[in-house]
C-alpha cells in the first residue's frame, strides 16, 4: 500500500481543519464522497453544488481558489452532506466518487490570459487526472467545455458538428485550445477505456455569484452602471452574444449527467436568443435608471468572436431541455445581487 501523502484542507460547518492524509483515503471518506465538483467554489460550480445538495446528494467541492471565492460556498458549509477539499486538479487525486463534474478552469479572458501556461495545464492535466479518477472508480464524468471551441465561427448558429475556427497562436488559445484538447481526451478515454463521459459546451452564462472583477461583459456592465462609470464596449458593439441565466445552465448540466439514453455529447447548452453587445449595454442602463453612466467605445481585442449563438436542437431532442429565463428577468436578479455585494464592500 502506498502511503505517499497529500495535503487537504477540509471545511465542514464553521470549522477549518488542515490535516495530512495518506493517498489511499477511500476507507475513511467513502461515506462522504459521492459527487465530486471540481471548481466547485466558482460561479457555476457553487450553483451546481447547491443544486446537487438540494437533491439530497453528498457533494465534494474541490477548488484551489485561483479565481473562485470562499464566499460562494459559505452558506453550504453547515450542510452535513457538503465537504470542501482545497486541491488543484493538476495534481492527481484518489478518492471514492460515483460522479464527477469537471468545471475547474479560469473561464474569463482577464483570468485565463493572466497565467496562460497554468490555464493549459488546468484544462489538459486536470482532464487527465479527473478521467483517471473516473476510470479507477468506474464513475461517470461530465466535462464543462465551452462555446470557445468554435472560435470566431464561420457558420451561424453553431452546431455541435462544426469544427470551429480557432487561432491556435493567439492570446485566447490557452483557453480555447486547452478546452478542445480536453474534449479530445474525454472522447479518447471513452473509446480506449470505456469511461462513461458526458461533454457539454457552455455558452455565455450570467447570474448571482459572478465575480465582480472577472471581466465578463454582463458583470462589467452592471458594476460600471452601479458605480456610475462609463460602460465599456469593445469595437462598435455589433458583435453578438447569447446570454443564458445560471439556473437554466444548471438544469441542463444535471439533465445531461443523468440522461438515460447514454448520450455523451458534445451538446450545446446556451440561450439561442441573440443580442448585440450594444443592446445588452442599453438594457442594463434601462434596468438601472438611476445610473449616470454613458457608453464608451474602445478597440476590439484580438480574436474576439463576431457572432456567438448556439443551435440547441440536439439538447432539445436528447435532453428535453431549453432555457426558460428571459434576459431582462435574469439581469434584474443579477443586478440585485451586485447591488447587495457593493453595499457590503462599501457600507
Amino acid at each position: 500500500m502506498s502511503f505517499v501523502s497529500t495535503r487537504f484542507t477540509f471545511l465542514t460547518g464553521y470549522e477549518k481543519i488542515q490535516i495530512i492524509l495518506p493517498r489511499q483515503i477511500n476507507f475513511i471518506l467513502k461515506l462522504l464522497m459521492k459527487i465530486l465538483v471540481t471548481g466547485g467554489a466558482g460561479f457555476v460550480g457553487s450553483h451546481l453544488c447547491q443544486k446537487l445538495l438540494a437533491q439530497e446528494n453528498e457533494v465534494i467541492c474541490l477548488d484551489n481558489f485561483q479565481t473562485s471565492s470562499k464566499e460562494n460556498i459559505q452558506k453550504l458549509l453547515t450542510n452535513p452532506k457538503f465537504t470542501f477539499v482545497l486541491h488543484d486538479v493538476t495534481v492527481p487525486l484518489e478518492i471514492k466518487v460515483d460522479q464527477i463534474y469537471n468545471l475547474a478552469c479560469p473561464a474569463s479572458p482577464i483570468h485565463y490570459q493572466l497565467e496562460p501556461v497554468k490555464t493549459v495545464k488546468t484544462s489538459v492535466l486536470g482532464a487527465i487526472n479527473m478521467l483517471e479518477l473516473a476510470k479507477n472508480n468506474q464513475a461517470q464524468i461530465l466535462q464543462a467545455s465551452t462555446s470557445e471551441v468554435y472560435g470566431d465561427p464561420h457558420i451561424h448558429p453553431q452546431t455541435e458538428t462544426y469544427w470551429g475556427n480557432v487561432n491556435c497562436l493567439g492570446l485566447r488559445a490557452c483557453y480555447d485550445e486547452g478546452k478542445r484538447c480536453a474534449e479530445t481526451l474525454f472522447f479518447d478515454y471513452h473509446r480506449q477505456f470505456k469511461v462513461a463521459i458526458r461533454v457539454i459546451r457552455i455558452f455565455n452564462t450570467y447570474g448571482p455569484q459572478m465575480a465582480e472583477n472577472d471581466g465578463r461583459v454582463v458583470s462589467n456592465f452592471i458594476i460600471q452602471a452601479l458605480k456610475n462609470e462609463p460602460l465599456t464596449i469593445f469595437g462598435q458593439g455589433n458583435q453578438t452574444r447569447s446570454f443564458q441565466y445560471i439556473d437554466d445552465l444548471i438544469a441542463g448540466m444535471t439533465k445531461m449527467m443523468n440522461n438515460d439514453q447514454d448520450f455523451i455529447g458534445p451538446v450545446n447548452l446556451g440561450n439561442p436568443t441573440e443580442f448585440t453587445i450594444k443592446e445588452l449595454a442599453e438594457l442594463v442602463l434601462k434596468l438601472i435608471p438611476q445610473s449616470a453612466s454613458q457608453i464608451v467605445y474602445q478597440p476590439l481585442p484580438e480574436d474576439d468572436p463576431r457572432q456567438r449563438r448556439p443551435d440547441i436542437a440536439l439538447a432539445q431532442k436528447k435532453l428535453n431541455w431549453a432555457p426558460q429565463i428571459k434576459l431582462e428577468d435574469g439581469l434584474k436578479a443579477t443586478i440585485e445581487y451586485f447591488k447587495n455585494k457593493l453595499k457590503n464592500i462599501n457600507p
